[in-house]
């Protein structure tokens, strides 16, 4: 068989030309969003990602884990938009490098659940740290996150508030499970335990058996979302141009009109709140 220079060229040219584009044409199709338990269990990404979808033509996927995790990962480059509930760690994670800007997304509260019974005595109360002293005293099941999540950095606080070591009570009255909002909702359900969760995923929770929320109405308990460009500096292989866009699309009127417009059981489950002047 002959060798035809010619031919071989032009496949080459080919081959080359499909690496080239194939790439490019990819980092506009789809993202990762690194994200919390809380907008997937609730049903939050359901909703709104598809009309996100069907505007940019970029598809969205999620990992949906503790905020505290969703963070490392970023850190790692294992995303490209971060979308959580921890602002301390947020504004940390873009003063170091790693984020582009943080924007205000969206809120809701967190809210102390237990049995009917209520052995802590604590039902109707709207101060966290004393109900969550008293449950302490009494030596009351609290299931706690335990994973660094916004939730469990919000627990955490409040435990120190009302000046009580948990670290102390661990394995004892004090549960952690190391898991998601809705297990522990359910380990909470199972040890007849009180636990800390957002009011979303509580509203969207349908293993509630005869539990209910004790506390709520504390504003110490307000819970705020923010979203995060990852840094193409810090990470290069960022999809810059989607993620910017996903980011523009939730804090500006399409994405805020949507947050704003889901609701289970005729419930609001976050209530919108970015900057009027939006990502641009």
């Amino acid at each position: 068989m002959r060798f035809n220079k010619s031919s071989f060229l032009t496949a080459f040219t080919l081959c080359a030309s499909m690496v080239l584009t194939i790439p490019g044409h990819a980092e506009e199709k789809s993202i990762i969003v690194q994200s919390t338990t809380s907008t997937q269990n609730s049903g939050l990404f359901d909703y709104i990602l598809p009309m996100f979808e069907k505007t940019a033509g970029i598809k969205v996927n999620v990992v949906a884990v503790g905020t505290g995790q969703a963070i490392k990962n970023a850190r790692n480059c294992d995303g490209d938009v971060l979308f959580v509930h921890a602002k301390p760690a947020e504004e940390q994670f873009v003063s170091e490098g790693y984020g582009v800007k943080r924007f205000d997304v969206m809120y809701n509260d967190f809210v102390i659940v237990g049995p009917a019974a209520d052995p802590a005595g604590i039902s109707g109360r709207n101060d966290a740290a004393a109900s969550l002293k008293a449950i302490a005293e009494a030596k009351s099941l609290f299931a706690s996150r335990g994973d660094d999540s916004g939730t469990h950095k919000k627990e955490l606080s409040l435990w120190k508030q009302a000046g009580v070591d948990v670290k102390a009570a661990s394995g004892s009255w004090y549960r952690e499970t190391g898991s998601g909002m809705g297990a522990t909702l359910n380990a909470s359900v199972g040890l007849g335990a009180y636990t800390i969760t957002d009011r979303a995923t509580w509203i969207a929770f349908k293993n509630r058996g005869e539990f209910k929320i004790a506390v709520e109405g504390d504003k110490a308990m307000f819970n705020q979302y923010g979203i995060i460009q990852v840094n193409p500096v810090k990470c290069p292989n960022v999809k810059a141009n989607a993620a910017k866009s996903f980011v523009d699309w939730i804090v500006t009127s399409q994405g805020q009109g949507a947050i704003a417009a889901y609701q289970l059981g005729g419930q609001q489950l976050f209530f919108a709140n970015a900057a009027k002047e939006g990502a641009s």
